[in-house]
């Protein structure tokens, strides 16, 4: 076992650092917070397309049984669904577009 630092034990020492600046409220750190995953809002989306839980699914990629899940609170989105349902929220053509290549 060797006593030095190396690189990644350095970075991660750096980045526990910020951690903790952070939590007393000596810094603030960048974050990206992506919309928002409330069952509400999920629907909003699909009702606003006028389209039904399978072709809101079948168009974007998604299960149909997981839209019906995030729509009746059962579940919440992981971090990939909420952004896909961000792009689909601001762009859907672009996400068809995507899925069509």
């Amino acid at each position: 076992m060797t006593k030095e630092r190396t690189q990644v034990g350095r970075e991660v020492e750096r980045a526990l650092g910020e951690v903790l600046a952070h939590v007393r409220g000596e810094a603030d750190l960048p974050c990206r917070i992506v919309d928002d995953p409330a069952a509400e809002h999920i629907l909003a989306i699909r009702k606003r397309m006028k389209l039904s839980r399978r072709k809101f699914a079948d168009r974007f990629g998604l299960d149909a049984r997981a839209v019906q899940d995030w729509e009746q609170g059962r579940r919440v989105p992981d971090r990939a669904a909420r952004v896909l349902l961000t792009v689909i929220d601001r762009d859907p053509e672009a996400v068809v577009r995507v899925l069509g290549e």
